[in-house]
């Protein structure tokens, strides 16, 4: 693998958007640091008067946006190449500074909340408090599970250490832990890597996804008593935090934070364990189509339609990608054409390069997305869906001003979601060709089976694990590996479940942010309906205007302006009824071919 040093310029991302150098990077930095004394001079004065309150406000918000900045600049260096020790070393500092930032500011919603209702309201009251309405409101709500002042800047200061299961997981997955070579579909001796891991599971043959399957879950298997400790202190965090405020879990503490009931969880996993028939049906149907007498976890990635070229070249998935959101209008193609001339997106992977894909939005600036591009059509649907992001954030750093621009996480993946189903409807709509429209149907399936179903099965797992702990049961490797084999017997009633896919809960990196994964489920189902609507009626302008919310309202409030009420369970309930009738008409379209 090449080092990142070596590797094309213009497949990577252009870093002066943010700073000009490292050296201007690290000014801003000693900057924002001594800036922190103006919010310890806050305390105490909010109270005093309406120019007072916004002024402090004011104070720690334009601290807060250069900060994040910083922030995000180190962290991308990292993501970009995380053995660089250059990069390290700008992580932890600006991760230290911003846990000074926490503390220093960690009596400011205490100080908030003791000021009376009716002051409160009667400093709200002018038109140029508007801004600032929301942000009190959704403070207030808090007002039970909220410490004192001391108390608070207490826990701030826990910030640095918080991270330590995450940081060392991150360390031993993309730095550390070196993966075995496997052998490929012509019997070349090939490296392993996280980034060509998907490309080898999806592999015609089966004893290269064997190969592959058994190399990457089994070098996890050989850590997985340190990926036990890490993964249970993680969850001995939540539940700490959640205790200390009062929460009666860690599943209502992380979910109140967007004021989602528990109940959304709920009706989330009570329709998906309703339609496990269907899944085993779409499980069966596979098994017929690849000839197999019996199907095994590792044949789950693999395209049901064989002989089917389709590869897809970065230059080409930019294409698709903008042909594929014209519903979606003129503005929008735009912005595509931004992102692609200002090298918003890191392509390929790289040593040291983090695995998977991602977007940050950076206020201000642009976003930048990470990607791992290997060409194949999954790569094409990466592009949508990280580009979805990316556009949501654009357009709402556009729109709101820093303290409401911030959509929350409950809402992030639907936009990335609807990218992915016009690109699917898009496919389907030109494809003449029965076996790539076959190709492209199955890799529709796909995403329900992986985002609807699998992170269905993702949220149970840190459910029952939380649940476990809180129970006053250890989180060893055993009982880990025991929760996660039980529950993939269970999904995937009528699949083989050999041992080592029951150590895959290790490497998924999203548990370090607990309760996180549930939303790709519903944000899937919100989409499929979105992206119906669109698609059919031509009708954007509900998810335009949602796009530009940021964190303006509440999520299920602005899920609303798209059309999507997920107080209902209706909406998995229809994604789910779209997945049957799916299955069914690959059925018959394979039956054609």
């Amino acid at each position: 693998m090449q080092a990142r040093k070596d590797m094309d310029p213009k497949f990577q991302w252009d870093f002066t958007h943010m700073y000009a150098s490292d050296e201007v990077w690290e000014a801003e930095l000693n900057r924002c640091v001594a800036d922190l004394p103006k919010i310890a001079a806050i305390e105490g004065t909010l109270g005093t008067s309406r120019e007072a309150f916004k002024a402090g406000i004011d104070t720690v918000n334009e601290i807060a946006e250069r900060l994040e900045n910083v922030f995000i600049y180190a962290n991308l260096h990292r993501c970009a190449d995380g053995s660089e020790p250059k990069h390290q070393e700008m992580d932890q500092k600006a991760m230290g500074a911003y846990v000074r930032f926490s503390s220093a500011l960690a009596f400011m919603d205490p100080e908030i909340l003791a000021i009376p209702e009716e002051t409160l309201k009667a400093f709200l009251e002018p038109e140029e408090m508007k801004p600032y309405r929301f942000y009190i409101e959704n403070l207030t709500r808090s007002r039970e599970h909220c410490l004192d002042a001391q108390r608070e800047r207490m826990l701030a200061m826990l910030g640095d250490a918080a991270q330590t299961p995450s940081d060392a997981y991150e360390m031993l997955t993309n730095v550390d832990m070196e993966l075995p070579k496997i052998h490929d579909a012509e019997g070349n001796e090939v490296q392993l890597t996280a980034g060509n891991f998907g490309v080898y599971r999806e592999s015609p043959v089966r004893a290269v996804r064997e190969e592959a399957f058994n190399a990457m879950f089994g070098t996890y298997k050989k850590y997985i008593n340190t990926f036990a400790a890490l993964y249970g202190g993680n969850v001995k965090q939540d539940q700490f935090m959640a205790n200390v405020r009062g929460f009666s879990s860690a599943c209502e503490a992380a979910l109140f934070r967007n004021n989602i009931p528990v109940s959304v969880y709920d009706s989330l996993i009570e329709a998906a364990h309703d339609s496990l028939p269907t899944m085993r049906e779409y499980l069966e149907l596979r098994k017929e189509v690849l000839g197999l007498e019996k199907i095994d976890m590792y044949d789950l990635y693999c395209p049901m339609v064989k002989d089917v070229d389709f590869k897809v070249p970065f230059e080409e998935a930019k294409k698709l990608v903008k042909e594929a959101t014209k519903p979606l209008g003129e503005g929008y193609q735009k912005l595509l054409d931004k992102a692609y001339s200002e090298n918003w997106m890191d392509v390929y992977e790289n040593k040291g390069k983090r695995s998977g894909a991602f977007s940050c939005g950076v206020f201000g600036v642009h976003p930048y997305v990470l990607l791992n591009y290997t060409d194949a059509l999954d790569d094409a649907y990466t592009v949508a869906h990280e580009l979805g992001h990316a556009m949501h954030s654009y357009k709402s750093d556009s729109t709101q001003d820093y303290l409401n621009h911030s959509y929350c996480i409950f809402v992030a993946e639907v936009a990335s979601t609807v990218n992915e189903v016009l690109l699917t409807k898009y496919l389907l709509a030109t494809e003449t060709d029965k076996a790539r429209r076959a190709y492209v149907l199955n890799h529709f399936l796909e995403g329900f089976r992986t985002t609807l179903f699998r992170q269905t099965l993702f949220a149970e797992f840190e459910r029952k694990a939380h649940e476990a702990y809180q129970n006053g049961e250890p989180l060893t490797a055993e009982k880990l590996t025991g929760i996660y084999r039980s529950l993939v017997e269970l999904y995937y009633d009528g699949a083989e479940v050999p041992e080592n896919i029951a150590y895959e809960w290790a490497f998924i990196p999203h548990f370090y942010n607990a309760f996180y994964v549930f939303q790709y489920a519903t944000g899937f189902s919100s989409a499929v309906a979105i992206a119906s609507h669109i698609f059919e009626t031509g009708d954007a302008e509900g998810y335009l205007k949602f796009l530009t919310t940021g964190g303006s309202d509440y999520p299920l409030n602005e899920l609303k302006l798209a059309g999507v009420d997920l107080t209902s369970p209706q909406p998995v309930k229809d994604a789910l009824k779209v997945f049957g009738d799916s299955v069914r008409e690959l059925r018959a379209l394979l039956k054609e071919l």
